[in-house]
């Protein structure tokens, strides 16, 4: 897996977030087994405690579960309590400053939702 690490924010939470995505698109679903800290320290060039950092954190979140000697795996709801947090979290932080330069620019909602499909795939302009 190919990994470009962003230097503004802590590789831990970066790890966090990574997983989180990963709940959320599906690749992980409820009573799977998240990676070992060493194989996830050991992929990513990174230390164990690192590791180790990020998955407390969704531990602490109930999105993940310790099973003594076993290891970690996704909690039973996990999906669901992320897609209520994430989407809760985007209306309070993304989506006032996302609305705030659609006004700018003139865009109206339903202008910018007819756009969506009209560009070629692989496109980049």
């Amino acid at each position: 897996m190919n990994v470009a690490w962003n230097d503004s924010t802590p590789i831990y939470r970066q790890l966090r977030d990574r997983v989180v995505a990963m709940i959320l698109d599906g690749v992980l679903k409820q009573g799977d087994a998240l990676p070992s800290v060493r194989q996830v320290a050991a992929d990513f060039q990174i230390n164990p405690i690192t590791v180790s950092k990020a998955y407390q954190e969704l531990v602490d979140e109930n999105l993940v579960e310790k099973r003594r000697g076993l290891g970690m795996y996704v909690t039973d709801g996990a999906r669901d309590a992320l897609l209520q947090s994430e989407r809760e979290r985007f209306l309070r932080e993304e989506w006032p400053a996302l609305h705030a330069r659609l006004q700018r620019l003139g865009l109206d909602l339903r202008e910018l939702l007819a756009t969506v499909g009209q560009r070629e795939p692989g496109d980049r302009s």
